[in-house]
């Protein structure tokens, strides 16, 4: 599947705010794991290895250990929220209060 507009916006706002891209600082991690929260959270789905190819071919990333992180990050990310939705609580009570399992 291919990246969304607004994810590749995304991707190039981590590219801009990361100035050494030769190594992530805990600063450069905790920015990159808000950003792919914050695209998990809006709906936005991408494919990891997607991910890694845009990095491989933005063309500022040069380091393997360092896109692979990012890699690594964006798929921790998006499977605990794809966790953390299977197991939501949906609500089945009506608006008048009353169980709707019953039919009424």
């Amino acid at each position: 599947m291919p990246l969304l507009n607004s994810t590749i916006i995304r991707l190039n706002e981590i590219t801009t705010l990361i100035e050494d891209k030769s190594k992530l600082t805990s600063e450069n991690e905790s920015l990159v794991k808000q950003m792919f929260k914050e695209i998990n959270e809006k709906g936005e789905r991408y494919d990891v290895d997607e991910i890694e190819s845009w990095f491989e071919n933005e063309g500022t990333w040069n380091v393997k250990d360092v896109i692979m992180r990012i890699v690594n990050i964006s798929h921790y990310t998006q499977s605990k929220f794809e966790q953390t939705n299977k197991f939501r609580i949906v609500d089945d009570t009506c608006d008048d209060g009353d169980s709707c399992s019953c039919g009424h």
